[in-house]
């Protein structure tokens, strides 16, 4: 066994591997680009290196630096994680060139694998179900235009080095093919050095569905049963679950018994996984094998209790796997939620800067929480905006998804916003919960994007008998204060009215010896906690409902989250209620004039210039964050009055780009 490993990545995914090394008695070395000196991972290693600035293209994708790092560490093995080089034969065959042991796959499989166009000449010799598409490299976007049509559309254009959701895009007409084209060869570039791409038939309705395997140097390769990813977010994966609601046993082994094959024909060793799209009739057909360990390997750890990356690093140091197909049992459910550093509620834009505070839910049996960063931390603009995985799991589905719900309520995060909401508003959708699941499931609930209107609360009034119990120990605290003449000491009386949305709420507030009893709109409810002041999770009893509600305020109104969804409710007495509804309201300023930047990133390109007329729909400009380009585009007709910033320039969020002249409408 190895007595030093280097992980050649950063993150929550470089912190779970340094866990499992630590618990095996091996050291670990950490690499870190000089935006990372601070991080979780650099300060959980044994060592740590610096490879390079903040960019990755200067630090983890430089192969000499990375091997400079594992030189001057004495590492014997090199993890790579997921993303960065950990697919890249290059580094593979830079290490062995070392004798440095790779914490993956053998070269074959991961030149075969890592290009989706060889890897799909390879599934099909193997005889693995393949989708019907254009295997060959695609010269420019006429060529692309052409080839789209003679696979017929929907396609899908993909870069042969991607992954991860970059380089991909869906055409259904010329005009997208070309676009999809031009944006997929961009992003491949600038994320995997390689801009080559490739056509193939879009599935409608599908399920995307892949199979863990497992395989040593002496011949033996299990499949682990299955993971549910279908909950997709711009060909990003958003939930994660093991076993699939859709699988039975005979499809399982089916599918299983493909990705072994496959596995077996490229000589695989180590973890990976073998990707499928599932159409509606069950049919399924490869996708994608990735060489590595996948981000959402913690559900199939949670149903085989197995430790892939344990696993992965005894495979390396040339042990037998000290198990059989037989002896892969699955038990129980898990479920994956990726918590984003983005707001949900201006279309998922990244959102950078210092986790003011992070708390995440306790770690129990149930309950895993993956992450990379801390309180006080820095959420770059330089890397992906994942901020943790956290993992659910229960004897059922239904288990897992209750134990998810309460721990997304659990995970306070303050400073930058996240994605939280929209976890838990798809943790209770209807459709989730029977399972109904595919590939467009947010595309097709979502239409308009996430808006709060899709995080409303099942019962509001139990956020409004919250906040009045978080109102009446504040104003008993207050009514304690020491000092006070005899017989001139403030009483705290029952009634008050909570302003919510718009919306009033007479109310009468009784304490309990552990509690309120709060009466609201003719419904009683039994608030029972334990709560003081300063705490910012309410944990407590609602009729008899256990509730965890965030809590935070928002000048004299409480801002609660609980569920998915937030409600400022202020609690005022009567007399103060009648003199709110005197107060003049706010009107927010019009920049319905201005293009403003909706997220922090780079300038990539201005498209118009002064003067120019305008279409709706017409790009205007492309601003890239989070390794993702994003294009903006005119919402309606009119005149470029200015441009206010120039391409190369580093934007905050609502920074101005444009201003416009002669709107129409």
């Amino acid at each position: 066994m190895f007595s030093k490993i280097l992980i050649a990545n950063r993150g929550e995914i470089a912190c779970r591997v340094i866990r499992t090394a630590r618990r095996m008695g091996i050291g670990t070395v950490a690499v870190y680009s000089e935006a990372d000196a601070g991080a979780l991972h650099v300060e959980m290693a044994d060592q740590a290196v610096c490879v390079g600035p903040a960019p990755s293209a200067e630090s983890y994708l430089v192969i000499e630096n990375i091997i400079r790092a594992i030189r001057d560490s004495g590492a014997e093995a090199v993890h790579p994680g997921y993303g960065f080089l950990s697919e890249n034969a290059t580094f593979a065959k830079a290490l062995e060139r070392e004798k440095v042991a790779f914490i993956g796959p053998g070269l074959k499989a991961i030149a075969a694998m890592g290009d989706k166009i060889e890897s799909k000449k390879l599934a099909h010799q193997a005889k693995v179900n393949t989708v019907p598409g254009h295997l060959g490299i695609i010269a420019d976007e006429k060529e692309a235009v052409k080839i789209a049509k003679e696979v017929g559309y929907p396609v899908m254009v993909k870069a042969s080095a991607g992954g991860g959701g970059k380089g991909m895009r869906v055409a259904r007409n010329d005009k997208e093919a070309a676009e999809g084209f031009r944006s997929a060869v961009s992003e491949a570039k600038s994320s995997f050095a390689d801009d080559r791409v490739f056509v193939e038939k879009f599935i409608e309705d599908p399920r995307h569905i892949e199979i863990q395997v497992l395989a040593d140097g002496h011949g033996n390769t299990v499949h682990l049963g299955e993971r549910e990813c279908s909950i997709q977010r711009r060909h990003q994966k958003v939930i994660e679950e093991a076993p699939s609601p859709f699988l039975d046993a005979k499809m399982r082994a089916e599918m299983g018994a493909q990705a072994v094959a496959l596995a077996k024909a490229v000589d695989y060793r180590s973890a990976g996984t073998v990707e499928f799209i599932v159409d509606k009739d069950r049919n399924f057909y490869f996708l994608e094998m990735n060489t590595r360990l996948q981000v959402e390997h913690p559900v199939t750890e949670y149903v085989t209790g197995l430790d892939l990356v344990e696993q992965m690093i005894r495979v390396a140091a040339g042990e037998k796997l000290s198990f059989g197909q037989d002896d892969v049992k699955l038990e129980g459910w898990a479920v994956e939620a990726r918590v984003y550093a983005e707001d949900p509620f201006r279309n998922f834009m990244p959102s950078t800067g210092r986790l003011v505070h992070y708390r995440p839910p306790e770690e129990t049996d149930d309950v895993r929480v993956d992450t990379g960063v801390y309180e006080g931390g820095e959420i770059s603009m330089f890397y992906d905006p994942m901020v943790a995985k956290l993992i659910a799991g229960g004897r059922t589905r239904a288990e897992a998804i209750a134990t998810m719900r309460d721990a997304l309520d659990a995970y306070y995060i303050r400073g930058i916003s996240h994605n939280i909401p929209f976890l838990a508003a798809l943790m209770a959708h209807p459709r989730f919960v029977e399972g109904r699941l595919t590939t467009a499931f947010i595309d097709e609930e979502y239409p308009e994007g996430f808006r709060p209107e899709d995080a409303l609360h099942d019962d509001p009034k139990l956020l409004v008998a919250v906040a009045a119990t978080l109102h009446r120990v504040m104003e008993d605290r207050a009514a304690a204060i020491s000092g006070q003449m005899p017989g001139h000491g403030r009483t705290v009386g029952e009634e008050f009215v909570a302003l919510m949305g718009g919306e009033e709420f007479p109310l009468t507030v009784r304490r309990e010896p552990h509690g309120t009893e709060v009466d609201c709109g003719g419904q009683t409810y039994a608030v029972r906690s334990g709560w003081k002041p300063g705490n910012p999770l309410f944990r407590g009893e609602v009729n008899a409902r256990t509730v965890c509600v965030q809590v935070d305020r928002a000048g004299i109104a409480w801002r609660l989250s609980h569920a998915g969804s937030q409600a400022e409710i202020m609690v005022l007495t009567p007399h103060g209620a009648e003199m709110h509804r005197l107060m003049p309201e706010r009107v927010a300023p019009d920049l319905s004039r201005y293009l403003l930047s909706p997220m922090p990133g780079l300038l990539v390109r201005v498209s118009v210039a002064p003067g120019e007329d305008i279409k709706a729909g017409q790009e205007l400009a492309v601003v890239e964050a989070m390794k993702m380009e994003n294009v903006l585009r005119a919402e309606r007709d009119g005149v470029v009055a200015a441009v206010h910033a120039e391409p190369g320039s580093n934007l905050a969020v609502d920074a101005r780009i444009l201003e416009f002249g002669g709107l129409d409408g």
